[in-house]
């Protein structure tokens, strides 16, 4: 956990990084659910720059750009707990992510676009952003996003 309110928020300005507007959910579910001290973060997509990243791997999309794709999701996830009410210091540990890789069936390089977001994670949070994590391929995703990613996080006291 952070040491002080706002390390968290100094590491994200150090890194140069701003959190984007938390989307609003394009189905019947919420972003956050808190369960006792973990939060569980729906599938985020990637907007870099305002526009949702689309296509598939291994047809039209690179894997330099499905990696940032999967960086955009991993920084949609932190606006999400944001927008939440949750303090990014109440960070314990990211437990798991789960990405999903609209790619074709010969694309085996899953682990390396989920890569983008499970790096970042490390850059914010250092040896708490280490977690689990499962890189799937599928023929398709909603709005026929390149990548998806969700999260299951452990919060402290806060």
């Amino acid at each position: 956990m952070a040491d002080t309110a706002s390390s968290i928020a100094d590491r994200l300005t150090q890194l140069g990084i701003t959190l984007p507007e938390a989307a609003a959910p394009v189905a019947a579910y919420v972003p956050v659910v808190v369960a006792g001290n973990i939060a569980h973060v729906s599938g985020q997509l990637p907007f870099i720059d305002g526009a949702l990243v689309t296509g598939r791997l291994g047809e039209d999309v690179a894997l330099e750009r499905g990696q940032a794709a999967a960086r955009a999701c991993g920084l949609m996830i932190l606006a999400q707990l944001k927008n939440a009410g949750i303090a990014l210091d109440r960070v314990e540990r990211i437990v798991k992510l789960g990405a999903f890789v609209n790619c074709t069936a010969d694309f085996t390089d899953q682990p390396k676009v989920a890569n983008g977001a499970s790096e970042l994670m490390f850059e914010v949070f250092q040896e708490a952003g280490r977690h689990a994590r499962a890189a799937v391929g599928v023929p398709s995703l909603p709005l026929d996003a390149a990548v998806e990613v969700d999260a299951v996080i452990a919060l402290g006291d806060g």
